[in-house]
């Protein structure tokens, strides 16, 4: 399977991870920044190999031998940004292009030796699953931050890495994996969530919009 279609499979199942939101051409062709035309014609094509479902005009599913793939890069991807982290001293907010590169270069058998180095993680840097070699995705329920009503105490399961930006904005703020934070106001009329960062006298406040890369868990 060529690099390109990998990651069509990859960003599908990546896209339906967190959300029950239906995965359309238009949806695809934006988070991959191809023309819908381009788009459409990558999945005709993957839909015939049969790795995908799609109706005309409507939404895009994967097919058992599809998800199998898109795992596949899905578990490679987050073993390399793991250890990136861990082993070289990557920042989180770096990571996520080194491995875009990396995943289609390295073998199986060097994404296993790297997991077992590792100690067999379940999740990356930004709070992902890390899928098994059997295609099984540990399960980790969390709710996104912005919809957390006032007073409630919450531990961060994962930040999305789709903006470096927003990982730097909350290392600033001292928010990462497993901190805890008590929402103390919403205003959602101005937009913002006021919450006290575990470790820090001050609180602070966050932006309902990047609040909605954050993940939490009671606490």
């Amino acid at each position: 399977m060529s690099p390109a279609n990998q990651d069509y499979l990859k960003v599908i199942w990546s896209a339906q991870e967190w959300t029950d939101a239906p995965v359309t051409t238009t949806v695809l062709a934006r988070r991959m920044g191809f023309s819908p035309s381009t788009v459409s014609e990558a999945v005709k094509k993957l839909t015939t190999a049969g790795l995908l479902a799609h109706a005309r005009y409507g939404t895009i599913e994967l097919t058992a031998p599809g998800r199998a793939a898109a795992l596949a890069m899905v578990r490679r991807h987050r073993i390399l940004e793991t250890f990136l982290v861990a082993e070289l001293g990557y920042s989180w907010d770096e990571v996520h292009d080194e491995a875009e590169v990396l995943e289609h270069a390295v073998s199986d058998r060097l994404v296993d030796a790297l997991d077992a180095r590792l100690g067999h993680p379940d999740r990356d840097p930004h709070g992902d699953p890390i899928p098994t070699r059997e295609g099984t995705v540990p399960a980790r329920p969390a709710g996104a931050l912005h919809l957390v009503e006032a007073g409630a105490r919450v531990r961060v399961a994962r930040i999305a890495d789709t903006d470096p930006q927003v990982l730097r904005y909350f290392d600033e703020l001292g928010v990462a994996l497993d901190t805890e934070l008590v929402v103390l106001e919403r205003k959602d009329f101005a937009g913002t969530l006021t919450v006290r960062v575990a470790g820090r006298e001050s609180p602070q406040e966050v932006g309902l919009t990047a609040a909605e890369s954050v993940w939490v868990t009671r606490a």
